[in-house]
């Protein structure tokens, strides 16, 4: 174990960080001093003394990754950046929470150099930090899987400082539960346990043996007690002992129960919630001034030697980069193959084989788009090792499993269905759906690989905190959703999403596909494998589906667009037989067979119809006008949506004299061709719908 070196100049640094939290929450009149005040001194032994990071590059392949899960508490990573010379300046900490600020109120991914990963809902950081260390495990088995232990340049750690919020919220159980059975070695969580919480004193609300409870998960657990004494002491030595000691337990993650006071060491509103989320005021802000031997007249005051000495740990982080350069140059010489996959995925370019590598499903066949999926996900596992994914204990119906592939699991939990290796491609959640999608998020934010997670479009309910951070961050995770529609029968309205579509749409900047037959969703994967701004949810459905004659005429003369245009996120299916429709049907999903034989019946009566497929909506928003407004004039004011889930959302595309063939109330458990008939999702009522839209205009 190494020693720990700590100075007087250290002890400043930390009564600064202190000070500097108080006086920026005092000056915008609003935030949380409390925790950022107290755990001053673990987030700079982590920075200064522990961590392998490079202030100059945030984005360093080598680096340690540091996750804030009390992100109320922002200040605790602002000021170590500002310290550290990661570019945030006191002007920064003085503009806390304002508008234009590089310090919000809780620290945001792309926003603030040096931040890891959006924090704020409580317990989503810790729950997508056993995401980062699942990544960080997987991409040395793609690089270098036979390196020794500690000796890859792939190797490296991933600490988290948690708090009481933190462990009450239910994603954590639930993220913790996988970390302990993976044995996720690399994953050191530091849980501050001050006890209190906006409504003060934690007891009221919590009291279980939090560390019992680890244990029992499979976790490596200690605690260090500043309180132990009688007096506040913190015991700095004594923290870096466990931090030492967590690292060296390789085979299970480590929570270290920190027992500190919250504010510590304001004289009258320490160990208070009245510290916990707002301004200390001006006689405790001096007063705690006064106790740090600050000048209570003066506001962020940080001394020069202070300054000079925290930012010169950037002549440390040199000489650790520069060690990591040459272990990594020697892995890259003898690596090449690895290594030019490396850059590949570093760079975030698709392989170029993807396309090629696309199954193609035949004309005249029908296929759930789940299945197509599935037969998608093997074929193009074959051209990128990267993707590696599974479902929250629903392979056989997302059909989410690369065939042939291990398990991503310690060997020792293989059974007869599965076989466990460190380094497999196969996720298994459980019934996890909530640290699914957590878990999701942290493997596409530690970066380079591309990972999937599967399960029932209803349950998208319980993994709807961690989409919307995916897409509040824009990062690229991807989420499996099947059993899209009342079709998927007889398990009833509890299974049989209505609002789902719709509240998912809601979401700004995620991705929502519902392709129409196989090959849409085959060029829907390619589209998302492509895409790196944001996430996407398939919406996959469980019914057979039949296969369009692509680049072939129907009965009426009309042909096939191609599937290709699934990327364009809506297009032309099928034109109306003259050129010049009288009506459009827009539709996704299974419900475009509906909508294809309704226009037999409509063009047969003489209506002229256009079909348009609209696989996703989001990416046909973003198609230029002139495209937009080619598929969907507006000057035909006669346009029909057709979807088995709320009409909420397609007025903005049928207009306000277009009609919606929809099902506004829950479900029934029935079969799927008897729920469709008996909630209108036939040729028959979108016929009736376009006649209606017809004549309104």
């Amino acid at each position: 174990m190494s020693s720990l070196q700590w100075t007087d100049l250290d002890s400043k640094a930390v009564d600064t960080a202190r000070v500097l939290a108080a006086d920026a929450v005092e000056k915008v009149g609003n935030g949380h001093p409390g925790t950022a005040i107290s755990l001053a001194p673990v987030a700079y032994l982590l920075f200064n003394k522990v961590m392998r990071h490079d202030p100059k590059d945030d984005r360093w392949l080598g680096r340690d990754r540091f996750i804030l899960s009390v992100g109320h508490s922002s200040l605790t990573i602002y000021n170590q950046l500002y310290l550290h010379g990661y570019g945030l300046e006191l002007d920064d900490l003085k503009a806390l929470r304002t508008w234009g600020s590089a310090t919000p109120g809780h620290p945001e991914y792309g926003h603030t150099k040096g931040v890891e990963i959006t924090t704020g809902p409580l317990g989503q950081g810790l729950a997508s930090a056993t995401g980062f260390a699942y990544a960080a495990r997987f991409e040395r088995g793609l690089y270098d899987p036979n390196a020794a232990a500690g000796q890859s340049p792939f190797d490296h750690f991933v600490y988290v400082i948690a708090g009481d919020g933190d462990m009450q919220e239910g994603v954590t159980s639930e993220a913790a539960s996988l970390a302990g059975h993976q044995q996720l070695g690399n994953l050191v969580v530091i849980y501050d346990s001050n006890q209190i919480s906006i409504e003060d004193d934690t007891n009221i609300a919590f009291t279980e043996d939090l560390s019992a409870r680890y244990e029992s998960y499979g976790w490596h657990t200690q605690v260090v007690d500043w309180k132990k004494t009688g007096n506040y002491v913190e015991d700095i030595q004594e923290l870096y002992a466990a931090i030492e000691a967590a690292k060296a337990v390789t085979d299970k993650p480590s929570l270290i129960t920190l027992r500190t006071v919250i504010g510590w060491p304001s004289p009258k509103k320490q160990n208070t919630g009245k510290i916990h989320g707002s301004a200390l005021g001006a006689e405790e802000l001096a007063g705690l001034k006064t106790a740090l031997g600050f000048d209570p007249e003066k506001t962020f005051d940080v001394a020069p030697e202070v300054i000079a000495h925290t930012r010169g740990y950037q002549a440390h982080a040199d000489k650790a980069r520069a060690a990591w350069e040459a272990s990594f140059d020697a892995w890259a010489s003898e690596n090449a193959d690895k290594k030019k996959l490396l850059d590949r995925l570093v760079s975030g370019a698709a392989p170029a084989e993807l396309e090629a590598a696309l199954p193609t499903f035949e004309a005249g066949t029908s296929v759930s788009t789940r299945v197509a999926s599935g037969k998608v996900i093997n074929a193009i596992a074959a051209v990128m090792p990267e993707l590696w994914g599974g479902s929250a204990d629903l392979a056989d119906s997302n059909m989410t499993t690369i065939s042939g592939a291990k398990s991503f699991v310690p060997s020792e939990w293989s059974t007869h269905e599965w076989t466990g290796h460190k380094y497999g491609r196969v996720l298994h959640f459980g019934i996890r759906e909530h640290a699914m999608g957590s878990i999701l998020n942290g493997i596409a934010l530690h970066g380079n690989t591309r990972a999937f997670g599967g399960t029932f479009l209803i349950f998208s309910d319980y993994m709807r905190p961690a989409v919307r951070l995916a897409a509040l961050m824009g990062v690229p995770s991807i989420f499996v959703w099947t059993h899209d529609s009342v079709a998927l029968g007889e398990d009833g309205p509890t299974h049989q999403p209505i609002e789902q579509l719709a509240t998912l749409r809601a979401i700004p900047n995620l991705d929502i596909i519902r392709p129409a037959d196989g090959n849409e969703a085959a060029y829907a994967w390619k589209t998302v494998l492509e895409r790196r701004q944001g996430p996407a949810g398939l919406a996959l459905s469980r019914q057979n589906l039949a296969v369009y004659a692509r680049g072939t005429a129907d009965e009426t003369g009309a042909i096939y667009a191609g599937a290709e245009n699934t990327a364009k996120g809506a297009y032309i299916l099928l034109e109306a037989a003259n050129g010049n429709p009288e009506v459009i049907l827009v539709a996704t999903g299974s419900e475009v067979e509906i909508a294809v034989a309704a226009r037999l019946q409509l063009e047969a009566q003489g209506v002229a119809t256009r079909v348009v497929s609209a696989p996703c909506l989001e990416w046909f928003d973003e198609q230029p006008a002139t495209y937009r407004e080619q598929v969907l004039p507006s000057a035909l004011k006669a346009k029909v949506s057709v979807e088995a889930g709320l009409s909420l959302g397609w007025h903005k595309y049928v207009g306000p004299f277009g009609q919606s063939v929809s099902i506004e109330h829950f479900g029934a458990s029935a079969d799927a061709k008897t729920l469709y008939r008996e909630f209108g999702m036939t040729a028959e009522a979108v016929v009736a719908a376009a006649k209606t839209a017809i004549a309104t205009n």
